[in-house]
């Protein structure tokens, strides 16, 4: 803190004296840099915060053009802070989480084709059909 003062003299013809303090506060500010509040769960999902809310679907929004605050409002488990913290790691580093979301968009398609190998659904939509066209019947 910085202090001086200075005299001024004759104010309408009258001597007096007046004592002026001027005092400069200087303010430290600290900046830290913090870490993308994101978590990596066991099967290799990335996570919002302590959230369920994965980083394809922030960043799939954020690319439609949603602000940040429109984000929290749709996921309301979300924080502001950690969504903008969210954005900013995107933007700062778009080739790799570019190449992440390629990674489980490919994983996605893998086990979709799985389950609907394993899974005959044209086979269950037949037999559907043929249940309620015999429970009409009755």
């Amino acid at each position: 803190m910085t202090v001086s003062s200075k005299n001024c003299v004759n104010i309408n013809s009258k001597i007096t004296s007046i004592n002026i303090v001027i005092v400069k506060i200087v303010m430290v500010l600290t900046i830290v840099a913090e870490t993308a509040p994101l978590d990596t769960n066991a099967d290799g999902v990335v996570r919002v915060g302590k959230t369920r809310v994965t980083l394809d679907t922030v960043v799939a929004v954020f690319k439609q053009g949603v602000t940040a605050e429109e984000i929290v409002y749709r996921f309301p488990s979300l924080k502001l802070a950690d969504v903008y913290a969210t954005i900013g790691f995107y933007l700062n580093h778009q080739q790799e989480v570019e190449a992440y979301l390629r990674q489980r968009q490919k994983q996605s398609q893998e086990i979709r084709k799985v389950n609907e190998s394993r899974f005959d659904s044209q086979g269950l939509r037949d037999r559907l059909l043929a249940r309620r066209v015999e429970r009409s019947s009755k």
